[in-house]
């Protein structure tokens, strides 16, 4: 298996944490082929997908890669091309998920091109499940939001559409005197659209982010928020916790792993508060390394192996 990294520069990954790291050591380990390039070295030729690529290898130690030197390739020269760029999800994010679409049908791209473009991690859930999430409006309409808001009777939760680890992400509540300007300055004066959410006080408890391989739910964590934020992301300082997986976070797992699998988001993290489902995060998900230290898991490898599966599968008559 010859795998493609799309991805932020080497020198940029947070080794202890980054989940792209270990998948691409687990390749290394097993002597599979790897290269990686940051998404401005793709490009298309004669209706080809092409990159500038690096050959390199994930070390168990400093300095934890070993590249040579870099080559035009073919994106059909590879089995998978993995797209492991951090959000932001901007117009390059898009820009290169078009030239993923050009990669030929024999090659796996991860998670598939098609679906990143079409599904964000949190308007996914508006659209094809509201059912599963908290009351949402979505709106750049300030008296819309405004009224949203203090027509409720509990908190609410104000961030952006496309936003991501956290940033942005305000509490307000009916008799907020900062309503207005929180509007205001989300919406830029109602040039962008804002997502209005109810509270869910089970956040205190922990956001759990569950992950799931082919659309099946392989491990869990719970991110349980320091007492001065009330945000649950790593990004800000929650702690990671062992949960479980009760019959609710089944039934989630349930409702969305069919289209997870029709649309070859073969590595997605959701995440859960209480009894909701809050977002699908599909652009680079992270959450391995966390989840193999609380269970002693390997989930890498089962994500390989399932990667593997696919590439055989695919090329059987």
């Amino acid at each position: 298996m010859r795998s493609l990294f799309v991805m932020d520069p080497l020198e940029r990954i947070h080794i202890a944490g980054d989940s792209t790291y270990v998948i691409m050591r687990e390749c290394s380990d097993r002597d599979l082929p790897v290269w990686m390039c940051t998404p401005d070295r793709l490009y298309a030729h004669r209706g080809r997908a092409r990159a500038v690529v690096t050959p390199a290898r994930a070390l168990a130690q400093a300095p934890w890669f070993e590249c040579s030197e870099p080559e035009d390739r073919d994106l059909g020269d590879f089995d998978v091309v993995w797209m492991r760029k951090d959000p932001p999800f901007d117009m390059s994010y898009i820009f290169s998920t078009y030239l993923l679409d050009m990669v030929p049908p024999e090659t796996w791209v991860v998670n598939g091109a098609a679906g990143l473009k079409l599904f964000n991690e949190k308007m996914w859930v508006a659209g094809a499940w509201p059912e599963l999430q908290p009351e949402t409006l979505i709106s750049n309409d300030i008296a819309r939001l405004r009224a949203f808001v203090q027509e409720r009777s509990d908190p609410t939760v104000l961030k952006p559409w496309d936003g991501n680890g956290g940033r942005g992400v305000l509490v307000t509540h009916a008799q907020d005197a900062n309503l207005s300007s929180m509007v205001e300055l989300l919406t830029q004066e109602g040039r962008s659209y804002v997502i209005a959410q109810a509270y869910l006080p089970e956040v205190a408890r922990g956001d759990k982010r569950i992950l799931l391989f082919d659309g099946e739910p392989v491990g869990a964590m719970l991110r349980v928020p320091v007492r001065s934020d009330f945000r649950a992301n790593m990004h800000v300082g929650a702690s990671v916790e062992a949960c479980g997986l009760d019959s609710r976070d089944l039934e989630i797992c349930s409702a969305i792993g069919p289209a997870l699998k029709r649309w070859s988001m073969l590595f997605v993290g959701i995440d859960v508060i209480g009894d909701y489902l809050t977002e699908i995060n599909v652009t680079s998900p992270t959450g391995i390394r966390e989840i193999n230290r609380l269970y002693g898991k390997k989930l890498e490898a089962d994500l390989v192996d399932i990667v593997l599966g696919q590439i055989t599968s695919q090329g059987e008559p």
